[in-house]
């Protein structure tokens, strides 16, 4: 269910990293719990996101919600389709439904985040 070549934090976001650079976007489990996307507030490009701090923000027909980032450093790409069709991270949170593209100010913070086994044993105690 989850990829399993991808970093998880959290707050439910995920980040895939090539090279200096990491696509972020929300977890399957995530978008299940927030419901139909109805909007996404995206980061500037160029604007600086910090690790552990909101970087974007969801509305959805149930509540709005924070999107934590992953990881620090710049925004360099966001996905403009989710402007016109938030509704694809509901359908593809961890392909078409990605969100912003960061520039690591420090790769070495991808090793605070959970791999996939560990972000599963997550959930499972988040449920209890």
């Amino acid at each position: 269910m989850n990829p399993e070549n991808l970093k998880y934090h959290k707050e439910h976001t995920w980040a895939k990293v090539t090279g200096k650079r990491a696509t972020i976007g929300i977890t399957d489990y995530a978008q299940d719990a927030l419901g139909d996307i109805v909007y996404i507030d995206m980061p500037e490009i160029d604007s600086t996101v910090e690790a552990n701090t909101e970087m974007a923000e969801i509305e959805s027909t149930k509540s709005t919600s924070a999107v934590i980032a992953p990881v620090s450093g710049t925004v360099v790409e966001i996905n403009e389709k989710l402007s016109d069709t938030p509704e694809i991270i509901n359908e593809e949170p961890y392909g078409k439904g990605w969100i912003a593209v960061v520039e690591m100010d420090n790769p070495s913070e991808i090793n605070d985040l959970m791999d996939v086994e560990e972000y599963e044993a997550y959930i499972e105690e988040e449920a209890k």
